[in-house]
């Protein structure tokens, strides 16, 4: 493998996990883990005291970006669901390594008031909010839309886009003139799976959000942009998908392989810092070569 050749850097579909894990999916139970940037991410100050909320971060995208942000100079504090406490406490080691504060934060957000206390937990322990992170989303490929029960549906709506409008409601009182939000949207918003409608259909919906809002929020100086990934090496994978899917996943890609969350940090961070002061309203695709429209 290869530093520097993006199609070899990391391996192919042929060596991805080939059982199918339980949802959530724990990054500690994959045969192949992921790279969050443990031994890559190298910060530079971009982020110096910022104070961040991050949906997710236990593990996957959401790890990998509150890795980098603590090396960015950022205290974190991390939502995740009860079942993945294990691999939210690994995320806090390492934002702890990094010399920065981690907060972690167990509960369910597709209760309202959940989001409405995370907001306050951030304010409270971090000492004020500046970045607010969307990350965590919930799937469960089926058949097709006969196969998707209300309640699967009601759960797909709740995560992905419900806790986003509360979560972003709550928070922006307490963002100031240069805070950032960032949501994570999908290649999904333009090429839905038929497997993953419902899914889809949110991250469609979060993207038309992001531009929604950002417009609101522009004259207050708070930017709100998103990131737009595709195939992404993940728990949420293994634990989500049938494993023919899986065996496969990535391989139509034009780079012929599955991103890993490191890949995705950097523009996170960029979406999160001045750098990208002029940029709102926007989406960065980071999706293996699949163009986007």
């Amino acid at each position: 493998m290869s530093d520097q050749d993006p199609t070899d850097r990391y391996p192919g579909p042929e060596s991805q996990d080939k059982e199918q894990l339980e949802h959530p999916g724990l990054s500690r139970e994959m045969d192949h883990q992921p790279d969050y940037g443990e031994k890559s991410y190298q910060g530079s100050g971009k982020l110096t005291d910022k104070r961040a909320l991050i949906t997710g971060g236990d593990s996957g995208i959401g790890r990998a970006v509150a890795l980098a942000f603590a090396r960015e100079g950022a205290d974190v504090l991390i939502s995740y669901l009860d079942s993945e406490e294990a691999d939210a406490q690994e995320t806090c080691r390492l934002v702890e390594e990094a010399g920065r504060k981690a907060v972690p934060v167990a509960g369910d957000i597709t209760d309202e008031e959940h989001c409405r206390q995370l907001i306050d937990r951030a304010v409270s322990d971090l000492g004020g909010l500046d970045i607010l992170v969307n990350n965590a989303a919930y799937q469960m490929s089926q058949s097709g839309i006969a196969d998707i029960t209300t309640e699967q549906f009601d759960r797909v709506l709740k995560t992905n886009l419900y806790a986003m409008f509360w979560l972003s409601k709550a928070a922006i009182p307490h963002l100031a003139p240069g805070s950032a939000i960032i949501n994570t949207t999908s290649i999904q918003a333009y090429e839905p799976s038929p497997q993953l409608l419902d899914y889809a259909t949110t991250k469609a919906g979060i993207l038309n959000f992001t531009k929604g809002l950002a417009q609101e929020l522009a004259s207050k100086g708070i930017r709100v942009n998103a990131v737009a990934p595709g195939p992404i090496w993940t728990p949420l994978i293994p634990a989500t998908m049938p494993p023919d899917k899986v065996d496969q996943f990535g391989a139509d890609t034009p780079l012929g392989r599955a991103g890993q969350p490191a890949e995705l940090a950097a523009a996170y961070v960029f979406l999160a810092s001045s750098d990208s002061s002029y940029i709102t309203g926007e989406r960065i695709g980071i999706t293996g070569g699949k163009p986007l429209p």
